[in-house]
């Protein structure tokens, strides 16, 4: 995979063929452990120190997309459980993406332990909830530890084609899509809000499409 250095971010997303080949969740995330790493290099809103440092991987094969988020910082919360809960509350990363020329995209958002909130919609308020019996198909493995004062968690995320309900997908392999990668932690003691592709926005949204970045899938 390789990092583009253009006004808009791209990355190049490759096919893992050892990782495709494993239905163990530890094994596959000890090899995106390895893989290449994104940093979320943009805080967007100055009022909003940033008290985290984050970076992502991304691969996909035969049936999923798998995504590998590294985060160290300094104070955790995981107060939500339960699926489509306010997760974006708690020590949070988030993946949103478009597939083509879709105007409508997915927000899949994760806190520490796990627990997904996912929609589909073409902006912030205009979303539909993913069922309960679709993101149960999603895997996750998460590892916290506490290390010099910090906290470091890894999340590790398995999502199968299937998770796109709204789309029929049988493979990524050519396709385009529009995305970002951040974190947030809305009541945390010191909120804060991290992307991959910058955003421009008077005050803290992450449902801004027209500030995505390009994912090819080779």
């Amino acid at each position: 995979m390789k990092e583009f250095t253009t006004n808009q971010k791209q990355l190049r997303v490759g096919f893992q063929r050892v990782i495709n080949e494993s239905d163990d969740l530890n094994a596959i995330a000890n090899i995106l452990r390895n893989a290449e790493k994104h940093p979320l290099s943009f805080a967007p809103w100055p009022g909003y120190t940033a008290s985290a440092d984050v970076a992502f991987s991304i691969a996909y094969g035969d049936k999923n997309l798998y995504l590998q988020y590294v985060v160290k910082e300094s104070i955790v919360r995981a107060a939500t459980g339960k699926i489509n809960g306010p997760v974006y509350e708690d020590s949070c990363v988030e993946f949103f993406i478009r597939f083509d020329n879709d105007k409508a995209y997915y927000n899949f958002e994760f806190n520490c332990i796990g627990t997904v909130l996912a929609g589909f919609g073409p902006d912030r308020n205009n979303r539909e909830l993913l069922s309960e019996h679709v993101l149960q198909n999603l895997r996750c493995h998460t590892v916290l530890q506490k290390e010099n004062g910090a906290i470091n968690w890894t999340l590790t995320v398995v999502l199968p084609f299937e998770a796109f309900a709204f789309h029929s997908l049988s493979s990524l392999h050519g396709k385009q899509g529009g995305a970002n990668f951040y974190k947030c932690g809305d009541a945390l003691p010191q909120p804060h809000y991290l992307a991959w592709s910058n955003i421009e926005s008077e005050s803290p949204n992450f449902h801004l499409p027209e500030f995505f970045g390009t994912l090819l899938f080779e």
